[in-house]
């Protein structure tokens, strides 16, 4: 098993990036972390069906912290982690040890646990696996969203995330090092973009086109009501292309 979970973004200021992703999107807070803290970052969680955005923030801009670092390289606000489910951590342990990938940090709360990579090891941005003991249904406990995270779902206007977008001066050999990490093969989609297909979404390499390097640029979004994510975009004055919303410096695709 190995799903999309959870999609991190990072903002120079928190409350202007929440406001944006839940009064264009129609989502709500679920949750503010307290263990991020001793990064020197606040967040907020915010429920997209069973899955969930969170935006993460430098407690203090001046600060020495991976996400101001991460701020100054892309050039403000933007895409910051790929987080996925899964229900065999230590095999993935061992696996990216084999490869040389570094774990830049171990998680472990209890029954949640869980290894984010090294992203000059894997490229693309952060990525991170995680596994909760127990019940690994869709909608089942997920410890960075607290215990109350399903009284938050709104589905008015989203309803689910189903992919990711990953830039790349060279998208192919980006594809292929997380499918070798992750033990998943790259195929070609549709759109002719190298893919990796998980349980419940896609990730997609594809080049850079918007002048701020490699990263984690856009996620693909289901949704219930795009004509209203649509015009409250435009009211907020964000950058609106065809079916895509541009919110905390990351474009939402909109199906």
């Amino acid at each position: 098993m190995l799903r999309l979970r959870q999609i991190a973004l990072v903002a120079e200021e928190l409350a202007p990036a929440v406001d944006g992703l839940t009064d264009v999107l129609g989502l709500a807070t679920c949750y503010h972390d307290p263990a991020v803290g001793k990064y020197g970052l606040e967040n907020a969680l915010l429920p997209v069906g069973t899955n969930f955005l969170e935006v993460v923030a430098p407690l203090d801009i001046k600060e020495d912290t991976a996400g101001g670092r991460y701020l100054k390289r892309r050039g403000g606000d933007g895409g910051y982690m790929v987080i996925l489910q899964c229900d065999n951590v230590e095999e993935r342990r061992a696996r990216v040890g084999e490869l040389g990938v570094r774990v830049a940090n171990a998680l472990n709360y209890g029954d949640f646990t869980g290894i984010q990579l090294h992203p000059r090891d894997t490229g693309g941005c952060m990525l991170e696996n995680d596994q909760t003991e127990g019940d690994q249904a869709p909608d089942g406990p997920w410890h960075p969203a607290g215990k109350d995270w399903r009284d938050a779902v709104r589905t008015e206007r989203t309803l689910a995330m189903v992919g990711a977008e990953l830039q790349s001066p060279d998208p192919g050999a980006l594809a292929a090092r997380w499918g070798e990490i992750l033990a998943v093969p790259v195929t070609k989609g549709a759109s002719g973009a190298a893919e990796i297909v998980l349980d419940n979404a896609t990730l997609r390499f594809v080049d850079v086109a918007d002048g701020r390097g490699e990263g984690l640029g856009g996620v693909d979004l289901k949704t219930a009501d795009r004509a209203a994510i649509l015009a409250a975009a435009n009211e907020r004055g964000l950058a609106v292309n065809g079916d895509s919303v541009t919110i905390c410096g990351t474009r939402f695709s909109l199906t």
